[in-house]
């Protein structure tokens, strides 16, 4: 089996600009590995996610915002980590463009440790 070699921070040159951009790594039974690109993206006001499976994200790039339902928010800068509950409702207010956020998010039923 022959393996493409590819860079985690490779930007795809054809990036969405409307939307994040998101792509699979790795799917297994519950879980669900993928990289997001965002360049100044928010979620619309008066939205939030609202998740079926928990989150473990990293900012691995960048710099960003996420606002929880209680209206508290968390700064995030290259190399933070969050823990999303499922159905713990948030939204992000603030990506940096330059540089984008890459972000590493893995899905799943999980606990943080």
């Amino acid at each position: 089996m022959t393996r493409e070699r590819i860079s985690f921070f490779d930007i795809p040159e054809a990036l969405p600009q409307e939307e994040e951009f998101f792509e699979t790594l790795a799917a297994g039974e519950g879980v669900r590995v993928e990289r997001i690109i965002s360049h100044g993206h928010t979620t619309p006001e008066g939205q939030w996610y609202d998740q079926e499976l928990d989150e473990w994200v990293l900012l691995t790039r960048g710099e960003a915002t996420l606002e929880w339902e209680d209206g508290t928010q968390t700064r995030l800068v290259a190399g933070s980590a969050v823990f999303i509950a499922a159905h713990q409702r948030h939204r992000v207010v603030a990506t940096s463009s330059d540089p984008p956020c890459v972000w590493l998010a893995v899905h799943g039923k999980m606990s943080p440790s």
